[in-house]
């Protein structure tokens, strides 16, 4: 995939979430080196945008998700970059929670109850990359509204 601004925001949510859980101090060092290394380039990425160094049209990759929508409804998701940063931010903290559960799946006997979760990170994906996009989508207006390509 190529890299754009929701797609270097999306790891820079997971490496934080590792930190989070991570006790051992070789692997906290490692991820603080990938947090350091991510804002970086999440800075370069914003920087070159800004001075048309990017294409306008490298500035986003959809998803393109091919799924049943019926069923599988997930709220709209707007607002400005940094709201859509943060309901990223917390739709990838739900969504490892809820692969806990999958860890130990062997053990759920009730089949309802696998369902659900099944269901739930189907949920939880789709609204993760919905977010991935719409970040993508406000940063790309954004660009073309300073670079005067859109009005």
């Amino acid at each position: 995939m190529a890299e754009t601004l929701g797609s270097l925001c999306d790891k820079l949510t997971i490496v934080k979430l590792k930190q989070y859980h991570s006790e051992d101090e070789n692997r906290l060092q490692s991820l603080h080196q990938q947090e350091g290394q991510l804002v970086e380039e999440i800075e370069e990425f914003i920087s070159d945008a800004i001075n048309g160094l990017i294409p306008l049209n490298k500035l986003t990759f959809r998803s393109n998700k091919v799924y049943k929508q019926q069923g599988n409804e997930i709220s709209e998701i707007k607002g400005s970059i940094g709201t859509i940063f943060a309901k990223l931010a917390d739709t990838n903290c739900l969504l490892w929670h809820e692969q806990e559960k999958v860890y130990d799946f062997e053990k759920v006997v009730d089949v309802s109850a696998k369902d659900a979760v099944v269901k739930q990170l189907a949920i939880l994906n789709l609204q993760r990359t919905k977010c991935i996009d719409e970040i993508d989508n406000s940063f790309l207006e954004l660009i073309e509204f300073k670079s005067g390509s859109k009005k």
